[in-house]
């Protein structure tokens, strides 16, 4: 019943019977087609960055999954923290959090967060992340798969990043390569990895990977896709005693830090490490007398092949020519 109500809707702004709204600015999307961690995040952060690297103002619009009221948590506090010159807004009326940003922070171009199958917002260029240890979502849409709609829905897409690039067989890379030009011929293909760069400690201290490979480190994370997380920390040279694993987007409480700090101490750790995302919420739970040390991994989006590629897409959809006046992103294949 989902995957038929989906393609329903999809079917009718394909149609034009939903109407979009269309911003007077840029919209850039950046989303996926399944549920879980597809590198999405670092590449929001890489083109809010490349944006202000082009002298534009650009705010991010989110709908703030399982964020509650009051300040920014998890993944918008992260956004926030790392894009320091955007602005963050979170409203799940995109098209509302588009007019707020332009109206009252004179945002001149827009990136649209987690926006794939939000379509009332029209956009100039759908950028999809796709995971390359799991790329379409056992091939089922939910609740019996991963995807959040059917694979055609890649059609829409102008550029797809592959992600996690290094972490699969070159064998399985050329058949998911050979699929997305069966299912979306016309869309750029982006190869990226996501890489580890340091640690940061709730003390605000620097660890270096290498000083991190003399540690047994302690993993807990509450992600979408945490066996790739914790891969990417044994690719990396650490040691791993132990792990815990919570729901995507938990929502930490003092006695989970506490019950976390207790089993690393079982387990013989030196150090406790999570992703940013889970470090934004579970910093200020850490108990002032641990007695081990708590760090999260810092993340960067590093290209492999086709950067160009995607700047060049980005900068076309930039240029003063392109007229506003339309409605983006409604085309039919």
């Amino acid at each position: 019943p989902y995957a038929c109500a989906v393609a329903f809707r999809n079917r009718l702004y394909d149609q034009r019977l939903l109407k979009t709204v269309a911003a007077p600015v840029p919209v850039i999307s950046v989303g996926n087609i399944t549920t879980g961690g597809t590198g999405k995040t670092p590449l929001v952060i890489w083109l809010c960055r490349y944006l202000e690297s082009q002298g534009r103002r650009c705010a991010i619009l989110t709908r703030g999954y399982k964020t509650p009221r009051g300040p920014l948590s998890d993944e918008p506090a992260l956004l926030a923290r790392a894009c320091t010159n955007t602005k963050v807004l979170v409203d799940p009326d995109r098209a509302a959090g588009a007019h707020k940003a332009v109206s009252q922070y004179s945002a001149d171009v827009l990136v649209l967060d987690d926006g794939f199958q939000h379509r009332r917002l029209g956009r100039d260029l759908n950028i999809v992340t796709l995971d390359a240890t799991c790329p379409f979502g056992y091939e089922r849409v939910l609740p019996a798969g991963l995807l959040r709609e059917p694979l055609e829905g890649l059609k829409r897409a102008e550029v797809i990043v592959i992600t996690r690039y290094d972490q699969v067989e070159p064998q399985a890379l050329q058949r998911l390569e050979t699929r997305i030009g069966q299912l979306a011929p016309y869309v750029s293909v982006v190869k990226a990895a996501c890489r580890h760069t340091h640690a940061v400690t709730t003390e605000a201290a620097v660890l270096s990977l290498e000083s991190l490979r003399h540690q047994r480190a302690f993993v807990f994370c509450g992600i979408g896709n945490p066996d790739a997380f914790i891969e990417s920390i044994r690719h990396n040279g650490i040691d791993i005693v132990g792990t815990r694993i919570f729901n995507d987007h938990y929502r930490y409480k003092p006695d989970d830090i506490r019950a976390i700090t207790r089993q690393a101490k079982q387990c013989g750790a030196t150090l406790i490490l999570c992703t940013e995302k889970d470090g934004v919420k579970a910093a200020l739970l850490k108990p002032e007398e641990a007695g081990i040390q708590l760090a999260w991994l810092a993340m960067e989006l590093d290209f492999v092949e086709g950067a160009d590629r995607l700047k060049t897409h980005i900068d076309t959809v930039l240029r003063p020519s392109q007229d506003k006046s339309r409605v983006p992103e409604n085309k039919t294949t």
